[in-house]
């Protein structure tokens, strides 16, 4: 078993944590994940408080293991935090939050809930204000991830925040999707990973069947990053781009960003209904380039035993045959 400071604190088994990817996981994902050692966080920003305390409900029905929630800092309502803290979760996780939020403000609060922060950052200069301002965990999500990410590659982004922030368990996220993955994070100095894409070709995600078939039949180079998905939503993110699979809907509004932003509300209905139909090509599929190392579509509680089982047995062999005696 590979224990770490993150393991420690959260009194989980396994330094593997679900990403709270909003309307891609729901609470029996965060069950699974939790339930078998590791720890399922929700993405609540799309969800209104009474949706809030109904999952957190239905994740404790799954499971008596740790959870937590993520919260997207710039877009969230105050009724929406309340539900948040009212649910009392072991660790409420935020991120993108807008240059003049008040972080410690929230730190302050998740600490006097009982919970433990953890805060999500794409620069070394963000990590840095996440730990000033309080942050017990600090994530460094590099921009081969899936979804909303920055432009910083894991690697150098991932060594620089462990390096500057040696007293905060800092966990990687960003292009990992297997053991190896797992144990090269764990090498770095991370006390854990974060994973998106993985969890999203589960049996227990949200997600159509044809948007995971996608993910596993990906090889890992059919990805950009752009803001079309946001401004289709009609949605502003303070910072960020969104990695999304690059299909026919992408294609077709490439270089037409403009027009999209006055003809986004008649796009729209058109995307929604390519969702429901799972059309993996007219939708938009926010995914990661480690969906090339994605191979089956598992159950999520299963998922995080094997990673686990892998990346130990990669991080005992690999020490044994490099360095010997």
């Amino acid at each position: 078993m590979i224990k770490t400071r993150l393991t420690d604190r959260l009194g989980i088994r396994h330094p593997i944590v679900l990403g709270g990817m909003s309307r891609a996981t729901a609470a029996e994902v965060v069950g699974a994940v939790s339930g078998a050692g590791g720890l399922g966080i929700l993405g609540i920003s799309s969800m209104t408080p009474e949706e809030i305390r109904a999952s957190c409900e239905r994740i404790r029905s799954l499971t008596s293991a740790p959870f937590g929630l993520n919260a997207l800092l710039f877009g969230v309502s105050t009724e929406q935090i309340d539900a948040i803290f009212a649910c009392r979760p072991r660790a409420i996780a935020t991120a993108w939050r807008r240059p003049d939020y008040d972080l410690r403000a929230f730190a302050d609060r998740v600490h006097a809930s009982g919970a433990l922060h953890m805060h999500q950052a794409d620069t070394l200069d963000e990590a840095k204000r996440a730990a000033e301002a309080g942050a017990d965990v600090v994530v460094a999500q590099g921009t081969e991830g899936g979804g909303h990410v920055g432009v910083m590659a894991t690697l150098p982004l991932a060594r620089m925040v462990i390096r500057a922030l040696p007293n905060i368990p800092v966990l990687v996220a960003g292009g990992i999707a297997d053991g190896a993955g797992i144990a090269a994070a764990l090498v770095l100095g991370a006390d854990g990973v974060l994973l998106g894409t993985r969890f999203l070709a589960t049996n227990e995600a949200p997600l159509p069947d044809g948007y995971k078939r996608a993910i596993v039949e990906s090889d890992g180079h059919d990805t950009l990053i752009t803001e079309i998905p946001d401004i289709v939503s009609g949605t502003v993110w303070p910072g960020a781009y969104a990695r999304v699979r690059r299909n026919g809907f992408i294609e077709e509004w490439l270089g037409r960003e403009g027009e999209l932003r006055r003809r986004w509300r008649e796009v729209l209905p058109q995307v929604q209904a390519a969702r429901a139909a799972g059309d993996a090509d007219r939708g938009t599929l926010l995914m990661g380039e480690d969906a090339g190392l994605i191979d089956s579509i598992e159950p999520a509680g299963a998922l995080v035993e094997r990673l686990a089982r892998d990346a130990e047995a990669i991080l005992r062999g690999r020490a044994r045959n490099l360095v010997g005696g």
